[in-house]
């Protein structure tokens, strides 16, 4: 298992702050700007406020001013702060309180009602089908799928005593979890955002933690990181690592900038495990799990995967096709479709 950290018990976690508070001061000064300057932006971003947020908000204005001469000019791009249900409420597991579009529902109002451009989304928590009068046309180039580690006293969850305590928001890391170390405790009220999650660990709430390594890259943050999960030992949430962008359907402009940064590997790629959630109708009460990657031969491979919440009852399965839209689309469908057959009734509603 690949690790970049060398030592296994460190003092303290080195958590970065400066960089953060830097995106805050700036997407903050965007936001007084918008409201008091009388020049109007020409393009103003959507995204919520956390670091990870702000770090994707920044690195899609980042690649549009490269883009776009026009959009290089000061105040061209602004950022606009919006507050999310999932934001707002963190006392409660996502599951009890709604979970489609907990971290979207807020930020496309915006969109709709015209008092942003473009909206920044993590793609994992786009639902499968979008609010009427916004299309999503754009993903960024995705980053690494995996989940990293992170605990202070062990190399990895194989390493974990029994009885430790694995601290995740996630039904999929907790059922793959315990489907193999059954040994193993696992919170599932672990919300908040990456720092957040990184002081519970550092206060002994929980032994160890899973995260996006995507996340931790984008913050620059991977020296947190103990060990790397391979694909085979922990499968990724549909659409981790990727980010998406969207725009409302009759904005002609902002879709037109918006294709200029689509990577349409990574967009059939999400496509594809997109297709095998919405068959399953999956919700943050159903653990499910998908990738789409384009193997050696050049061809698209699905891996797919449904679990118990307990880890009991886990089902896999794998599609390998051409990597374009409809195949893969069609991969996507007919992996959701065998799952759902396998798992027989009631095995969504538990």
């Amino acid at each position: 298992m690949e690790t970049l950290c060398s030592a296994l018990v460190f003092p303290s976690f080195r958590i970065r702050t400066s960089a953060f508070s830097k995106c805050g001061i700036r997407a903050s000064i965007a936001v007084e700007q918008q409201t008091s300057q009388t020049k109007v932006a020409l393009l103003r971003i959507g995204t919520r406020g956390s670091p990870l947020a702000l770090a994707q908000a920044y690195e899609t204005r980042d690649k549009l001013m490269a883009s776009h001469a026009e959009l290089a000019e000061e105040g061209a791009i602004q950022i606009v702060i919006i507050k999310t249900t999932g934001d707002k409420i963190l006392s409660q597991p996502l599951a009890d309180i709604g979970g489609k579009g907990l971290f979207t529902k807020e930020i496309d109002e915006a969109l709709i009602n015209g008092d942003i451009d473009i909206a920044v989304h993590s793609m994992k928590d786009v639902p499968t089908y979008l609010p009427d009068k916004t299309i999503l046309p754009c993903n960024l180039p995705r980053e690494d799928v995996r989940d990293a580690f992170i605990s202070l006293s062990a190399a990895s969850l194989a390493d974990l005593p029994s009885g430790s305590i694995v601290g995740t928001a996630s039904l999929r890391r907790k059922s793959q979890i315990l489907h193999r170390y059954p040994s193993l405790n696992v919170e599932e009220n672990f919300r908040g955002n990456v720092q957040t999650r990184l002081r519970k660990l550092s206060e002994g709430i929980v032994q160890a933690t899973l995260l996006a390594l995507a996340g931790l890259k984008r913050l620059n943050m991977t020296e947190n990181v103990t060990s790397i999960l391979s694909i085979d030992d922990m499968l990724p949430a549909v659409a981790q690592g990727a980010i998406g962008i969207a725009c409302r359907s009759n904005d002609d402009k902002m879709a037109e900038y918006l294709a200029s940064l689509n990577h349409e590997e990574t967009r059939l790629a999400v496509s594809c495990e997109r297709a095998f959630l919405e068959k399953l109708e999956g919700s943050c009460r159903t653990p499910i799990a998908g990738y789409a990657s384009r193997n050696e031969d050049g061809n698209c491979l699905f891996r797919g995967l449904v679990a118990s919440p307990d880890g009991i009852r886990v089902l896999e399965t794998s599609r390998i096709g051409p990597y374009a839209f409809e195949d893969m689309i069609k991969m996507g469908k007919d992996a959701g479709e065998e799952l759902l057959s396998r798992a027989g009734p009631g095995f969504f509603s538990r």
